[in-house]
């Protein structure tokens, strides 16, 4: 069967009052948008309650379906057929023939397909058609089983869902894909995500963006410590979150002079600490430049030594700007699975070590005192200051999409 549109529906963006059509707009915009990157000319467009895609030219069935997938906002994607105002006869024969086009074996009864059990259900969003939504039903049903007497009506549990929606035009479809869900990118604010090579801050940036946030990046990196295909990784998984969040900016900046005066003026057991803290220096102070009204990070509780609740206070002692933990309560096990889900886990775990695992003490410290830490950052103020200054001025910035 050769679909030329698709019926988009959505969920949450329908309880939002007065205010909905705004997120309607920016739905259909993250769709044309999304389109982009598909072979072939779409018409997006609106009317109520659903969002429908058009195929203006020749295009990729599957590749189109995989973007639509990726959509925040969307929650069901349905191939469809779209009829021009018809008569009850005309809708009969339509589903009939529809039927026999898409499954031929199973309406037939053929290769062992008997008693196919199927439903109609109709919605007739247009009062001036002849029959109510019952009316429908039943007589699409009847001409169904006229047809194909090997077919079964099973109300309850059908084996095919045949839905019927009469609007301007009359859209007919049984396919259901499911969506990315979530509300549509733009309509949450700005986000600054601390992105490293690793497996859970690609998935915390996901989850972000997936409840409407746009999403910058920040990535520290360490020549000659961290190699270029370090820095390539992290390029690489900016652009595989990008399919959902959309165009990703992603800063990179030279981490390896900061890195080193602390390894040099301040305690081994406290390394990680610190630095974490200059780097959540960093991330605000580009945050703030660009707008975004939160950090992000894929920290998790207990998961390291830097991310026990007493860490987690005096990094977040730094910080002016709300910082988002989506994984908070998440183990590793659910993480990876978002991330497999996503398809950043491979990229995740190619082995080129980011800045922060080079730099590991081996026993470092798992309850540190704010105080203590601020005493020991005090060694570093005679060159720090101006070494942060130089890392925010020669940071490279790499458009991802």
């Amino acid at each position: 069967m050769r679909y030329q549109a698709f019926l988009i529906k959505y969920a949450e963006i329908a309880i939002k009052g007065k205010n909905r059509y705004l997120f309607e707009d920016a739905l259909v915009h993250q769709i044309s948008r999304a389109l982009h990157r598909a072979e072939g000319v779409f018409k997006v467009y609106k009317t109520r309650g659903r969002i429908h895609v058009e195929a203006e030219s020749e295009y990729d069935y599957e590749e189109t379906l995989d973007i639509l997938t990726k959509v925040f906002g969307i929650t069901a994607i349905c191939p469809v057929v779209v009829l021009e105002d018809e008569g009850v006869d005309e809708l009969r024969a339509k589903v009939v023939e529809y039927l026999g086009r898409v499954y031929p074996d199973r309406v037939s009864g053929g290769c062992g397909n008997q008693n196919f059990t199927f439903k109609v259900n109709a919605r007739r969003a247009r009062k001036n058609f002849p029959l109510d939504s019952m009316g429908i039903n039943a007589s699409v049903g009847e001409a169904v089983l006229e047809a194909y007497p090997a077919m079964k009506v099973d109300v309850h549990t059908p084996e095919l869902m045949i839905n019927i929606e009469i609007r301007e035009k009359i859209y007919l479809y049984s396919e259901s894909v499911k969506g990315a869900c979530g509300m549509p990118v733009g309509t949450g604010g700005k986000a600054m995500a601390l992105l490293s090579g690793g497996i859970d801050s690609p998935v915390a940036a996901y989850m972000i963006a997936k409840r409407g946030v746009t999403i910058e990046a920040v990535y520290f990196h360490a020549p000659p410590y961290t190699s270029e295909r370090a820095k390539q990784k992290v390029v690489d998984l900016a652009a595989l979150v990008s399919k959902y969040a959309g165009n990703i900016k992603l800063h990179v900046v030279n981490f390896t002079d900061i890195q080193m005066l602390i390894y040099d003026k301040c305690p081994h057991d406290e390394l990680t600490i610190i630095m974490r803290r200059y780097m959540m220096r960093i991330a605000e102070t580009i945050a703030k430049e660009e707008g975004c009204l939160s950090l992000v990070t894929g920290e998790s509780i207990g998961q390291v030594a830097s991310q026990t609740m007493q860490s987690l206070q005096v990094t977040n002692e730094v910080c002016t700007l709300p910082v988002f933990r989506p994984l908070i309560g998440f183990d590793k096990q659910e993480i990876v699975e978002v991330a497999e889900r996503i398809d950043t886990y491979e990229t995740s775990i190619l082995p080129y070590e980011d800045c922060c695992t080079i730099w590991v003490a081996k026993h470092p410290v798992t309850k540190p005192n704010l105080n203590i830490i601020k005493k020991h950052e005090n060694h570093l103020k005679d060159e720090i200051d101006q070494l942060v200054k130089k890392a925010l001025e020669t940071r490279e910035i790499i458009e991802t999409c």
